[in-house]
């Protein structure tokens, strides 16, 4: 009788500790449920793990971060649920333009953004700014910036490359690295011919696209996310990469070891001023404009231009970005046909069928 009685206080005790156990997990979980979740879409290198918990502390929520990798896969998912399956967004001046279009955004109320009186005139001069009021509200706060210069291999090049055309040049077939985006593939190919790159017209477009088609047999791929373009570069040998993400890459070339320059080709270069803005459907906006605020602590703002070689709205910059060489990208005369082309181009499609 011992035994059992033993045995079922045993049996008590341990059950009582799994019910301690099940009570301590339950409430956990209830405690991080009720933590409000501000959900990110952004891109690769602007919202930092730690930078990430920091934010998280200082207003005790939960940030759900999603990267992309180019502006339709930003504006797939974004547009998937009218922009409610996220609240604040990271875009350039153009998709900026084209989201207040089709309503997914919400003027910001900048008295809960106060760091914009830190960042340099050009960037508090929103009027100025292309595509991020309307109707003299701001819709969109400028974070960072950066031009899509050439990066190339200073072991291939003898001297450094001048033009766009070192992309077509068969003497480096295989050797090419471009990305995979259709807006900026028909700017940069139109810009290669001579041409407009934002608004090409109806006579021009067969020509570019024969040019695309050439590009897409003598580049090695097209790339979407810097962290891949580097991987590509060091794996294969490549000459030359159409740098979309710009001082963003040469930085990571550079500190994984590569010997590589960096030129602004004869033909110009398109250059991108990336922004946070608030999506209309957002669960709380004050806690998504306390996000844009924080990006633009002079710390966190630091170490984006520390950490990603990304020039910074707070901080004077030695880029080129005002050199008459410069072409900041604009909206195109038609993104949809760009995009079909695109995919057709991509997946092999032959030449006389377009």
């Amino acid at each position: 009788m011992r035994v059992v009685a033993r045995l079922i206080t045993s049996t008590k005790t341990h059950m009582g500790k799994l019910f301690i156990l099940f009570l301590l997990s339950f409430f956990f979980v209830a405690g991080a449920q009720a933590r409000e979740t501000l959900r990110v879409l952004t891109w690769p290198g602007y919202a930092d793990a730690d930078l990430v918990r920091a934010f998280e502390k200082q207003f005790d929520v939960l940030v759900d971060v999603t990267l992309v990798g180019s502006d339709e896969v930003l504006a797939q998912k974004l547009g998937a649920n009218q922009g409610g399956d996220f609240d604040v967004v990271a875009a350039n001046t153009v998709e900026i333009q084209r989201y207040i279009r089709r309503k997914w955004l919400q003027p910001l109320d900048l008295a809960n953004v106060p760091n914009i009186s830190r960042q340099l005139p050009r960037f508090r001069n929103t009027a100025a700014i292309p595509g991020i009021t309307h109707l003299g509200d701001v819709y969109a706060v400028p974070y960072t910036f950066s031009e899509m210069g050439l990066i190339y291999d200073r072991k291939q090049f003898k001297v450094p490359p001048t033009s766009l055309s070192v992309l077509w040049d068969p003497a480096y077939q295989g050797r090419i690295l471009a990305f995979d985006g259709s807006s900026h593939g028909f700017s940069v190919t139109s810009l290669a011919l001579g041409g407009a790159p934002f608004q090409i017209d109806d006579a021009a477009f067969p020509k570019v696209t024969r040019h695309l088609i050439d590009l897409r047999r003598n580049v090695l791929t097209f790339y979407s996310l810097p962290e891949e373009s580097v991987a590509l570069f060091r794996q294969h040998n490549v000459a030359v990469l159409f740098a979309n993400y710009g001082q963003q890459q040469l930085k990571a070339l550079r500190d994984s070891g590569a010997d590589v320059g960096y030129v602004i080709p004869k033909e110009g270069a398109l250059a991108w001023l990336d922004c946070w803005a608030v999506t209309r459907a957002a669960r709380n906006k004050g806690l998504a404009e306390h996000w844009i605020n924080y990006m633009l602590e002079p710390k966190v703002s630091a170490e984006l231009t520390r950490r990603q070689g990304l020039s910074n709205t707070l901080e004077a910059s030695a880029s080129t970005l005002d050199t008459d060489k410069i072409h900041w990208l604009e909206p195109v005369e038609n993104d949809l046909r760009r995009a079909a082309l695109w995919s057709r181009i991509l997946s092999g499609d032959r030449p006389e069928r377009f």
